[in-house]
């Protein structure tokens, strides 16, 4: 390496740091509230037995039409995903009407 590179990389080696300390800040992260309007929906579940329950607890997370929409599930498919709901999810649904809701979607579209 010739001298005059040689002196050139030291005082590139030795400025670096100071270009680094020179260059402006980032800009702070800023956090602002924001508000969303969800969509709405009157739309319950079917009548049938065990409607009631599905409405009553079903309905604080999801929209009928979201669930009436779901393929067609075996009754032990419903039942592990009503399960992850509650204890997954901690979905606020009655221990009583698990199996409720578990027969009522399960009769809304059966398998064969």
């Amino acid at each position: 390496m010739t001298p005059i590179r040689s002196a050139a990389l030291s005082v590139a080696l030795i400025l670096s740091p100071l270009v680094a300390l020179a260059a402006p800040a980032p800009e702070p992260m800023r956090f602002t509230s924001q508000s969303i309007e969800m969509p709405t929906s009157d739309r319950i579940f079917p009548d049938g037995p065990g409607a009631e329950a599905v409405n009553n607890n079903c309905l604080a997370c999801h929209s009928a039409g979201m669930v009436l929409t779901q393929p067609k599930l075996t009754k032990a498919q419903w039942t592990e995903t009503v399960n992850k709901m509650v204890h997954i999810y901690k979905a606020p649904v009655d221990q009583a009407d698990v199996q409720t809701i578990v027969d009522y979607l399960t009769a809304l579209k059966p398998t064969p």
